[in-house]
């Protein structure tokens, strides 16, 4: 984001694609009777699904006094909102312009996301709202493409600016956007040029995409950063039964297949991946963003960065700041530590993983023999006391709570201090150093010159394992049910709702990849999902991220969508075929690298 509003004096000059005289547009559908919008909303109400121009999802929403709150993923990823980082934790949404600050106190959970009232970007941009019973439509008539610029912005990244006559709704996920605007063939001619596979679908504007977007007014525009890889990425989406490797690989000894078991009254949608590593040329690995810890990427994209032919997602993240909640690690580096002694796994690639629940235990011992324990390691969990941060976390780090001060260290000694003003303007995290950041009012007595000792130990086995995971709870072990959430520092509220979940489990032979879904209801909660498991003669089980983080990559293909949309994840568990982490290492062996994402 900050590259994108760092570059926007040179929007204006970005060259206008030479085309022929534009061909007219297509008259705008008109909406019908039923779908006009009411002329006030009620004062009270909630619901599960949201139709966003037509399309519909699921989707929490609730009205209190008046006041509308809303998943901050739908207005990011279905209504195409911009998000950053304001002074004292409060979030701010930009839209086409107009902006809406949100402190803490304006940030609330909804089930299992985080909820905000943005009614006053809504009413500005024009938007129209109804309910009607458990729905809540949101409608913006669509716009005109009215232009397309593009911009090299080297290394194979580029800059695409969609011209647009109004605002337009802007839906991502799975590699591709969705714009509320009307194109014609030549400038689908200028979008095919770019690599963006364009279709017009109705009053929608598909377009293959990945990368970074900003939506600007005066006038109105959408600015596309696309990586490198962004306009080349992914292909169509292939049928996963049709996917040659995956058929290959069928006759190896790999299954997957979908289930429908009842759980009550509940039947649910159940897919497995299944295979024995020892005979199976997949390997398990975890999934991340190669630039740090902060941000989300797309279950596809993750999948894609290191070539895995089967994806799920993986661990909790707070889905205001983008930084992980819960244990990390890639071969034998703590990307994240663990918190809450919640349930992780640590495998070989060619073993079934262990299960447990997960602490490290770190301490500093300074000069005078005192010893100051270390509550979190490369972590969005904030607590009060001291945690440390590498330069796995990222290039630079910023304070995630208000008055922080820190210490750099290398090799053992301590670099220079630095307050909370230094803190702000971000403390760089070169290879080798180290970062003790001290929350709550915690004092540091170290000066530069000081020698500090550092002691790590993982409370269990599966922590010395060169890869980790973390989730929870933990759901089975040696076939009994552990579930105790409360013990793992979930809440009651979160234990006892039904939501879609995400599931990595061993029957002792076998490491089984789930989802589950509900097919006439919301989902099953944590016990209904532990006890289908252990009906399915599964033997360890850990529950991951679930509800609209949800999801199963095949192939070429997001086949389980959550909530019925491809949300923006945090880190992943993807199958990667043996012979492409041999072709990597022998890259890097002769000094090639790894190849790009």
């Amino acid at each position: 984001m900050r590259r994108l509003l760092a570059l926007m004096p040179l929007l204006s000059a970005a060259p206008v694609i030479a085309a022929a005289p534009p061909l007219p547009l297509p008259p705008l559908p008109q909406p019908t009777a039923q779908e006009l919008p009411l002329l006030r909303l009620p004062q009270r109400g909630a619901g599960s699904a949201v139709r966003i121009n037509g399309l519909r999802q699921q989707a929490r929403w609730r009205l209190e006094a008046g006041e509308l709150w809303l998943p901050l993923e739908v207005l990011e990823g279905q209504l195409g909102m911009n998000r950053s980082q304001g002074e004292g934790g409060a979030l701010v949404l930009e839209w086409y312009g107009q902006r809406q600050e949100l402190p803490p106190g304006r940030q609330r959970s909804l089930d299992d996301e985080v909820a905000v009232p943005p009614l006053p970007l809504l009413e500005a941009l024009g938007v129209q709202l109804a309910v009607r019973g458990e729905e809540l439509q949101l409608n913006l008539p669509p716009t005109n493409l009215r232009g397309i610029r593009s911009r090299d912005l080297g290394a194979g990244a580029q800059r695409v600016v969609l011209d647009l006559e109004g605002p337009g709704l802007v839906r991502s996920g799975d590699g591709r956007l969705l714009v509320s605007a009307q194109s014609n063939a030549d400038q689908q001619r200028q979008l095919e040029g770019l690599g963006l596979a364009p279709r017009q679908e109705g009053p929608w504007l598909s377009l293959r995409a990945e990368g970074q977007r900003l939506s600007l007014a005066g006038p109105w525009r959408l600015v596309l950063d696309l990586p490198g890889s962004g306009a080349a990425a992914g292909g169509q989406a292939g049928n996963p039964a049709r996917d040659p490797r995956l058929a290959a690989l069928l006759g190896q000894g790999l299954a997957i297949e979908r289930s429908s078991p009842w759980i009550g009254s509940q039947q649910l949608l159940l897919h497995s991946v299944r295979l024995d590593p020892q005979r199976v040329p997949l390997s398990l690995l975890p999934l991340n963003r190669p630039d740090g810890m902060q941000g989300l990427s797309s279950l596809s994209q993750l999948a894609r960065q290191k070539q895995a032919l089967i994806a799920i997602n993986g661990g909790y993240f707070n889905r205001v700041n983008r930084l992980p909640l819960g244990a990390l690690r890639d071969e034998g580096r703590w990307l994240s530590g663990p918190i809450l002694n919640r349930g992780a796994i640590g495998w070989n690639t060619s073993e079934l993983p262990l299960f447990g629940r997960l602490s490290l235990e770190e301490s500093v011992e300074d000069s005078q023999g005192q010893r100051w324990p270390l509550i979190g390691l490369n972590s969005g969990y904030v607590q009060k006391g001291l945690a440390r941060y590498t330069a796995d976390w990222g290039r630079a780090y910023q304070p995630i709570s208000g008055g922080e001060t820190a210490v750099l260290v290398r090799q053992g000694t301590v670099q220079r201090r630095l307050e909370t003003a230094d803190l702000e303007t971000g403390a760089p995290l070169a290879p080798g150093e180290e970062l003790l950041v001290a929350r709550g009012g915690l004092q540091l007595p170290w000066a530069a010159g000081e020698r500090l000792q550092l002691r790590s130990r993982p409370s269990h086995p599966l922590g010395s394992k060169p890869f980790v995971i973390g989730g929870g709870p933990l759901l089975l072990l040696g076939g009994q049910l552990v579930l105790n959430g409360v013990g793992e520092g979930f809440s009651s509220g979160f234990l006892g709702q039904g939501a879609p979940r995400t599931v990595i489990a061993s029957d002792g032979r076998q490491l089984w990849l789930i989802t589950l879904q509900g097919l006439n209801g919301a989902g099953p909660t944590l016990l209904e999902t532990a006890l289908v498991l252990q009906s399915q003669g599964l033997r360890e089980a850990l529950n991951l991220d679930g509800g609209s983080s949800t999801g199963l990559v095949l192939g070429q293909e997001h086949t389980v969508k959550g909530r019925g949309v491809a949300a923006a994840v945090h880190n992943g568990l993807g199958l990667v075929p043996r012979e492409e982490l041999q072709g990597r290492s022998r890259r890097v062996a002769l000094g090639g690298g790894a190849p790009a994402p």
